[in-house]
């Protein structure tokens, strides 16, 4: 007799499917857990302009990724209605920009593994009707062969040491106004804001950092927040675009050319 497929193995195929189309069917984003830490005075919103500065003086503000992560936070800070001040001396404040990567960290994670098992296979006898030369029919019994196969059982929870990086964005507003001796002008607010995982593309997760931001800038969190970013969400791409869109091309239409008048006749 014909072995019987397991009711489990083909409810476990089901499950699978069903985890596929949830995970690759939907053309979303990958989603981003970002920390987020925002502290606000009571004297935070006393301005509305803002110059940018770095907070490390050894970067150097014509760094070009110091460049692309201040165009960040412009876009960021100008969410909330705060604008560029035209030049440091008109500002309301400063806003003292830190942006980078810490030292990778070991970290065990728990990861899925599928656990699969051999089923089927063995030997099944069957009989097979023979005809003679006579037309008289008889049945022998023949041996037949079935190959093994692998079917999904499960999952098995195993450690894995995995290297993670936090990138991080700390933004910090101070009044513009002359330091005292050895102190420095008064903090309005500051947010810090970082998220970690395997990768090491600062690049590409500034932008991410810099959306989530924007609901906290001149805010006190109480605590520190875990905000949920997706890569490709409407905020995000609103950061990467920035401020500094061209203005659509005038096309230039040629002036007529200027026909002088006729000279009046002599007399």
């Amino acid at each position: 007799m014909k072995q019987s497929r397991p009711f489990f193995s083909s409810l476990q195929r089901l499950l699978v499917l069903i985890n596929l189309l949830a995970a690759g069917g939907c053309a979303v984003g990958p989603r981003y857990q970002v920390k987020v830490d925002a502290i606000s005075k009571p004297a935070s919103t006393a301005g509305q302009s803002f110059k940018i500065k770095s907070k490390d003086p050894a970067l150097g503000e014509e760094n070009l990724r110091y460049r692309e992560a201040a165009e960040f936070v412009k876009t960021a800070l100008s969410g909330k209605g705060l604008y560029e001040a035209p030049s440091e001396e008109k500002a309301d404040m400063i806003v003292e920009l830190d942006y980078g990567m810490e030292a990778p960290r070991a970290k065990i994670q728990r990861v899925s593994a599928p656990v699969y098992a051999q089923v089927g296979g063995g030997v099944r006898y069957e009989s097979v009707p023979t005809t003679d030369a006579r037309g008289n029919t008889s049945y022998r019994t023949v041996a037949v062969y079935e190959t093994p196969r692998s079917e999904l059982v499960g999952y098995d929870e195993l450690p894995r040491s995995v290297n993670i990086y936090e990138k991080y964005l700390k933004i910090t507003a101070r009044e513009n106004k002359v330091a005292k001796e050895g102190r420095a002008p008064a903090e309005l607010w500051s947010i810090h804001a970082s998220t970690e995982d395997e990768s090491k593309d600062l690049r590409k997760y500034l932008p991410i950092i810099a959306a989530a931001t924007v609901d906290y800038i001149g805010q006190d969190s109480s605590s520190q927040q875990t905000v949920k970013v997706r890569a490709d969400a409407a905020g995000v791409e609103f950061i990467r675009r920035g401020l500094a869109t061209p203005p659509p091309a005038v096309p230039v239409v040629p002036a007529a050319p200027v026909v002088p008048a006729p000279a009046p006749p002599k007399k």
